[in-house]
């Protein structure tokens, strides 16, 4: 069993990550299409997107936070130019969302799954780490949805929106851009990151990762994590199969997810940040080994605090 060989855990002695709101870089995965990195990818330091072409620009993502979304902003006219035409949020989650106010001038996207989830949550993200300075937030939803599949264009570039059925959460998107062979994943997939299905769905995550591989694309860029290859694909499908593995033998010895989380540990995927999240990932394997149907709601905020319990604290996040 592998494990991704690019983890954030820093080597006795080096320096720590530079969590600055403006610490984020883009990075060119191909012609006119960009990456933007927030090291080191725990919880609510997200990658966003950029594809530039014939002076037209589609942002995938924003950030967390008001200042980290002011630098992505200045960040985004540096390399377009101009403001993005089109804004697509691969899901609802607030680290991926929170920004988009900050490019009035953007048409958001997204799956129909995703715009009603984003307008239940608001900003409750926000309620679960109070210390962060998220600033003055708008939520803005995406105002232009689609359910299956979507295609846009930007000047040459064909960006293609896939809907894979809940996985991480119940609405994601991934863009896929088959010229250069480069996928934005989105939270489908983490690189060096523990993933994260409890609002989605393990066996919907593994047929999603398996949509993703038919894809044959060259670079994937996730939605935690520094940008790699199809490698990241088998690390995050290694993480989902044994998390099936330990739902089944816990149930099976009459162990509560907790009780099995305690037991198994992380394992194999002990290097991976925010490991903690083995908890309530657990209690989603456990809901479909004993029936439940991929996406059907569990009470996200007790498993938040039974997670945080076990982790003996608040999870840390540099947002």
């Amino acid at each position: 069993m592998t494990v991704p060989s690019a983890t954030r855990r820093p080597a006795a002695g080096s320096a720590a990550p530079d969590h600055a709101p403006t610490a984020g870089r883009f990075t060119e995965v191909a012609d006119g299409v960009h990456a933007y990195v927030q090291h080191d990818g725990g919880w609510c330091l997200n990658n966003a997107g950029l594809v530039v072409a014939d002076g037209e620009s589609l942002l995938i993502d924003t950030v967390a936070t008001e200042a980290r979304a002011r630098a992505l902003r200045e960040r985004v006219l540096r390399r377009a130019g101009r403001p993005p035409r089109l804004l697509v949020n691969t899901h609802f989650h607030g680290d991926h969302t929170f920004g988009n106010f900050v490019f009035p001038e953007a048409l958001v996207v997204g799956h129909e799954r995703a715009r009603e989830e984003a307008a239940a949550a608001g900003t409750h993200l926000t309620g679960l780490w109070p210390d962060v300075c998220w600033g003055d937030l708008e939520v803005v939803v995406p105002a232009v949805t689609y359910r299956d599949r979507m295609t846009l264009h930007v000047g040459a570039h064909e960006a293609r929106l896939l809907h894979t059925g809940p996985a991480h959460t119940t609405g994601d998107t991934a863009v896929w851009l088959p010229g250069p062979r480069v996928v934005f994943a989105g939270d489908l997939v983490m690189s060096g990151v523990t993933p994260f299905c409890p609002m989605g769905s393990v066996s919907g995550s593994l047929a999603a990762l398996a949509r993703l591989r038919a894809l044959d694309a060259v670079t994937v860029v996730p939605g935690h994590g520094p940008v790699g290859g199809p490698e990241l694909l088998d690390a995050n499908e290694g993480y989902l199969r044994r998390l099936q593995r330990l739902a089944a033998e816990g149930i099976a010895a009459g162990l509560t997810p907790l009780q099995t989380a305690r037991e198994a540990g992380p394992g194999p995927y002990a290097d991976l940040l925010d490991a903690e999240r083995l908890v309530p990932n657990l209690h989603r394997a456990y809901a479909e080994a004993l029936g439940a149907a991929p996406g059907d709601p569990l009470d996200i905020p007790a498993l938040f605090r039974e997670m945080s319990d076990h982790h003996g604290g608040l999870p840390a996040c540099h947002a």
